[in-house]
């Protein structure tokens, strides 16, 4: 339900464990011993019997996917993530230095390339209004993109979309994030309007503009969406991804709500009326949003981690273990302090809960233990359990 970075393996490149010089087992990266949750991805050369193995993307920030050869073998291109969109970039093999990455899209879309041949590449694009469709594209005018299908027209035929807006916004502690609203079809700004903010798992992935069907829906149904992309979201650089490493919640509330304070300040949204949901991560951050304010009028807390004590040992990754300063069992001071379970004393919001009965990342008593809580304070929940 959400993505984590397992940064631990048993040996580090000299054939010993992976255990930095204080003793703590940590990742070994390159050259330094690093606790960082988040870091992106480099793109290597190496002879095919794994000899010779050299850095080719330099200082470029980003992670390459979907990697494929140019078919004069004097490159490579693959797919990033950047600031919301996804688009082609081209690693010529003339030198390993920041500047190699070209890129060869550009737009405010997802794009997915699948093949290269003959200067020509294919693969699947989305947009905000536009739902995932093959393109084709000369690569020397990237620009020019040709859709060969549209297997939603007789669905759309007649219906109206949200509009997608894309905001900037400046976080209480200056970091600067990104975010998108979506208003309902045949939207009048001199009306309010409810609003529901997603909060997107991992905590280290990314909400992009491609697009998105629940929403859209949700905007019919006259809501206004919000959604953004605060402190550990990938597509922003490993500083900005790793800026939650063992503060995790915190600052990234503070992204969450400067988004909706900026939202509000455009006078279309029901202060009233608002509500809050997320899974994995971002029900992590909800079941947390919940015991820090009351300004919601209802929460759905999805696939949540509300203890992260009992969370560590239980989840199909041992790696979380590595995600805190200390072993719980050596202090698990800080594993309370960051649990939403710790505050559920202060949540006055109605709040529901959806997890499946199988969920290994984040297990059922992670849901059990925050509703037992709620119905023990008498705060209006349900617990939604999928078999």
């Amino acid at each position: 339900t959400g993505a984590i970075k397992q940064l631990t393996t048993r040996k580090g490149p000299d054939g010993n464990p992976r255990v930095s010089p204080d003793g703590t087992r940590v990742a070994y990266t390159g050259n330094d011993w690093s606790k960082d949750t988040w870091q992106d991805s480099k793109l290597f050369l190496m002879n095919i019997d794994g000899t010779g193995h050299r850095l080719v993307s330099g200082d470029w920030d980003r992670s390459p996917q979907n990697v494929m050869w140019r078919e004069d073998g004097n490159g490579v291109y693959f797919t990033a993530q950047d600031q919301g969109s996804q688009n082609l970039y081209l690693i010529p093999m003339a030198g390993a230095r920041a500047d190699a990455v070209q890129t060869l899209t550009k737009g405010a879309h997802m794009l997915t390339t699948s093949s290269a041949a003959k200067g020509k590449a294919v693969g699947v694009l989305t947009s905000p209004k536009l739902p995932p469709d093959v393109v084709v594209y000369d690569l020397n005018k990237p620009a020019q993109m040709k859709q060969l299908t549209n297997v939603n027209e007789d669905i759309f035929a007649g219906k109206k979309m949200g509009d997608v807006t894309e905001m900037w916004y400046t976080s209480p502690d200056g970091l600067k994030i990104q975010g998108w609203y979506i208003t309902p079809p045949d939207f009048d700004p001199k009306k309010q309007y409810p609003m529901q903010l997603h909060i997107h798992g991992g905590p280290h992935s990314m909400y992009g503009v491609g697009f998105n069907y629940g929403w859209q829906e949700m905007a019919a149904n006259g809501y206004v969406i919000l959604y953004t992309n605060p402190r550990g979201s990938t597509g922003y650089g490993s500083s900005f991804g790793n800026q939650i490493n063992n503060a995790y919640p915190s600052k990234d509330y503070d992204d969450l709500m400067a988004g909706v304070d900026e939202l509000l300040k455009k006078g279309f949204v029901d202060e009233r009326n608002m509500f809050v949901t997320g899974c994995s991560g971002g029900g992590v951050l909800t079941a947390w949003i919940v015991g820090k304010t009351d300004r919601f009028a209802a929460a759905s807390a999805n696939c949540p981690v509300v203890d992260w004590f009992s969370f560590v040992g239980t989840t199909d990754g041992a790696s979380w273990y590595y995600n805190f300063e200390k072993l719980p069992w050596e202090d698990p001071s800080e594993h309370l302090r960051r649990s939403p379970l710790t505050y559920v004393g202060n949540v006055k919001t109605p709040t529901m809960l959806m997890t499946g009965v199988n969920d290994l990342r984040t297990p059922m008593p992670q849901t059990e233990q925050f509703y037992s809580a709620l119905k023990l304070l008498k705060v209006p929940t349900a617990m939604v359990r999928f078999n």
